[in-house]
């Protein structure tokens, strides 16, 4: 590692926001020497594979101690974006508070006795600020409060608190409905169709990260909602049908009480402006982000999908919990989903 330059180290390198961060920070090898913390997997050793000869990666376990210790000596910036996510923290909420916030507590007191001046950048979420059907205006200030059976929330919200009252300089992001190679998964249906959602795609959200390196003495012991702005809005049941369209489905439409009608997250960051105003991180709106998807969907994709888009929606709906509970008289579930 060089004197001269900026050591980072970098967190969950193999997800969506981690990709595009490591990308960025790759392009300014005169400025940072990167290190990269990782699970080993077949994913993240054939993503980190062209990255091989020009950064430093370290493969772990986040919830060992020791191997956290292991990358901890002489940081100057931590962006840490590792994390388990729903549908799998839900389902697997121990794995969840083990990663989520156990690994948070490793990673924060072994910089605290070996990088004591880093400067800890960490992405929390919406889902800290629980169902905003009703009231979706939301601002940092706002009282966190998560649905019912989102561990994910509970593991964030535990994690900021670690963050804070440590010894650290930290800034903490909220970051909104990060929309960018999503998997279709049972989570599509947790969230109501009236849900208001401001998206940001994988791009945006890393170059806040990179972007708030040179702006520590702004961002220091702060905390900030990320979001893509008032030109990233939209209902949740505006996105499906955009997207379903997109993809060659048809329209979004499926029996009633497929959908949630309570209990998820997402609205509309009242104050995201000011992050905007630090980091200069926004450069995608609703528009770009379905002109990107529609140039991931081949023709022939999207005339197969077209062909078989009722087997497909069939198949989706095999997915939905709040449509199983409902029709399986499951009351205690019932009143999760619905109002």
């Amino acid at each position: 590692m060089s004197k001269n330059k900026i050591n980072v180290l970098l967190t969950g390198a193999s997800g969506s926001v981690g990709r595009e961060a490591l990308k960025m920070l790759s392009k300014e090898q005169d400025r940072f020497d990167v290190t990269v913390f990782d699970v080993k997997s077949k994913l993240s050793l054939k993503m980190l594979a062209p990255y091989k000869d020009s950064i430093e990666i370290v493969y772990g376990d986040i919830t060992k101690e020791q191997d956290v210790k292991a990358v901890c000596l002489n940081k100057d910036v931590v962006i840490h974006l590792a994390a388990i996510i729903p549908p799998l923290a839900d389902e697997k909420p121990r794995l969840a508070e083990a990663v989520n916030t156990q690994g948070t507590l490793h990673l924060i007191n072994n910089l605290e006795a070996l990088s004591p001046k880093a400067f800890f950048l960490y992405s929390s979420s919406v889902s800290v600020y629980g169902d905003r059907i009703d009231n979706p205006n939301i601002y940092v200030a706002d009282p966190l409060q998560p649905s019912e059976g989102d561990e994910y929330a509970v593991t964030k919200i535990k994690s900021e608190e670690i963050i804070r009252n440590c010894k650290l300089d930290w800034s903490i992001f909220r970051l909104g409905a990060i929309m960018g190679n999503h998997k279709i998964s049972n989570l599509m249906f947790h969230q109501p169709l009236a849900t208001s959602m401001e998206i940001a795609t994988p791009e945006d959200t890393a170059r806040a990260f990179v972007n708030a390196i040179d702006q520590k003495h702004l961002l220091s012991k702060k905390i900030f909602n990320l979001g893509g702005g008032e030109s990233c809005r939209i209902s949740y049941e505006d996105f499906m049908s955009r997207s379903f369209a997109l993809a060659g489905l048809g329209d979004a439409k499926f029996p009633e009480k497929s959908f949630a009608e309570k209990n998820f997250h997402c609205g509309y960051y009242m104050d995201g402006d000011d992050l905007e105003k630090i980091v200069h991180f926004r450069q995608d709106t609703l528009e770009s982000y379905f002109r990107k998807e529609k140039e991931k969907i081949g023709g022939l994709q999207k005339f197969f999908t077209a062909l078989l888009n009722k087997p497909i929606k069939k198949y989706m709906l095999k997915m939905s919990d709040p449509y199983k509970a409902y029709h399986s008289n499951d009351k205690e579930m019932i009143n999760r989903y619905f109002k």
